[in-house]
């Protein structure tokens, strides 16, 4: 067959591709047997297109000539050539800033070589249209992720159930959304589920006793190679694992992975994590990927919008500086316990101010003053590490101690008074109350802070030198 000449008679970017076949029941290599001239201009003359690592075509070439290994697009090429089935996707490779909208046909093949035709439509933004252009199941499914993941509640409540259905749909073991805090290095569950109960089977539990974990994620992204998903299926594809990822592929191993998909979390530029599924049943791989590359779609942007609310509410309620809670948050306490909101028998109330500052921001500089602030919230945060500290403002701070005694209360502020803040002559000053009714929380800050500022002034009598 004189595929050149087929290729020509049509208008859109359109090449043809071979893959053979082993004895073995393996794919070996997948080539680009020709293109039209469409598709030629799209490899050599690219200059507003992808980047591709040659620009030269050469027909019969590996594909690997133009673009790393992609299983991903290895799939739909034997599904086309080899199965012979007739295969539309609409993708967004990761490397890539373009849509692309792909048509793979079968044709006769020769011998233990397939061949398929290969016709992209490549667009700069997302067409709707395409996306939702799929069968009645997976619209029904995705659309049913939707409402959850906009229905009332708690979102890491709705992320269970989503990551519950998810793990349904896939037939896995296990199913779990993991996002990544690229500033501090560090992952953190945002939901699983698996068929195995124990404590010790969780990602969570895993997280807790494995410090290189983050780095492990990390290197994902390298082996994702600019697609938008990763999907092993047998030992083929293990083995490709293992050559680009050794110390995962070893992970993999370890915990008894046979099969897994990994979706990144990405919104626009930003990677927030991913989703990932072992032991999936893999007869369903294709059908699993066309709901999973829509569902990561909505669960991309829903992720970002959580994080973006929860920093909002962060920056509403955490002091910038010291990282304790503002005086916002703390009005907003005070209210839920005496309207009965928070439901606490008795507390006490802890004022703490940090004697000698003024001295310190006038003979060192604010910065100083500032990192002396920082400390003193550290030391706060340290001893009172069941409660909430409070940032009431200046260098004054308020600590919400439910059920305790005067006791523990008196222990507490010895600690504090003890502790040393790292700036010479500057200390604590501490004042606190008792109550066994908590609708008296506001007379109890009342009188801590009387007595704060007693313990203060008495200081300054001691240390005259230092009075402000």
């Amino acid at each position: 067959m004189d595929w050149q000449a087929f290729v020509d008679n049509i208008d859109a970017v359109t090449c043809v591709i071979s893959v053979e076949m082993k004895e073995d029941g393996h794919y070996g290599d997948i080539c680009i047997v020709c293109g039209n001239e469409a598709y030629v201009k799209s490899i050599e003359l690219a200059y507003d297109g992808p980047q591709l690592m040659s620009n030269k075509f050469v027909p019969g070439s590996r594909y690997q000539n133009y673009f790393p290994t992609d299983l991903n697009f290895e799939t739909v090429c034997y599904r086309a050539a080899v199965e012979k089935t007739p295969v539309h996707t609409y993708v967004h490779p990761d490397r890539f800033d373009f849509w692309f909208d792909l048509y793979l046909l079968p044709l006769a093949n020769e011998g233990n070589i397939y061949y398929c035709t290969y016709t992209q439509v490549v667009t700069a933004a997302a067409d709707s249209a395409k996306m939702s252009n799929l069968s009645q199941e997976t619209t029904s499914t995705v659309l049913n992720t939707c409402i959850k993941l906009n229905g009332a509640g708690d979102y890491k409540e709705k992320m269970k159930e989503v990551i519950k259905d998810i793990r349904g749909i896939c037939g896995a073991h296990a199913c779990t959304f993991i996002l990544m805090n690229q500033h501090e290095r560090k992952c953190s569950v945002l939901a699983e589920d698996r068929d195995d109960p124990r404590v010790e089977a969780s990602v969570a539990h895993v997280l807790k006793g494995d410090n290189d974990f983050y780095d492990l994620v990390e290197s994902w992204e390298d082996t994702l190679a600019g697609t938008n998903c990763l999907i092993i299926k047998n030992e083929t594809d293990m083995e490709y694992i293992k050559q680009k990822n050794k110390k995962w592929s070893e992970s993999l191993i370890e915990h008894g992975v046979t099969s897994l998909i990994l979706f990144p979390i990405r919104y626009e530029l930003e990677l927030l994590g991913y989703m990932w599924a072992t032991n999936f049943d893999v007869e369903k791989a294709n059908e699993i990927k066309e709901i999973m590359q829509l569902t990561m779609y909505f669960v991309s942007s829903s992720v970002a919008n959580f994080q973006l609310l929860r920093q909002l509410r962060i920056m509403g309620s955490v002091d910038m500086l010291t990282g304790v809670m503002n005086r916002n948050e703390m009005n907003e306490r005070v209210n839920r316990i005496v309207s009965g909101e928070d439901n606490i028998r008795n507390l006490g109330i802890v004022f703490a101010d940090i004697n000698g500052l003024k001295r310190i921001n006038d003979e060192q500089g604010h910065f100083a003053g500032d990192q002396l602030l920082k400390r003193a919230a550290e030391i706060l945060r340290d001893v009172f590490r069941r409660c909430d500290v409070y940032r009431a403002g200046g260098d004054e701070f308020m600590i919400i101690i439910p059920d305790t005694n005067d006791e523990e209360l008196e222990e507490f502020c010895q600690k504090v008074k003890s502790s040393d803040l790292k700036f010479g002559y500057a200390c604590f000053a501490t004042g606190w109350y008792w109550t066994d009714d908590s609708a008296e929380i506001r007379k109890a800050m009342h009188v801590a802070d009387e007595r704060m500022y007693k313990d203060k002034a008495q200081f300054y009598a001691e240390h005259p030198e230092l009075k402000r």
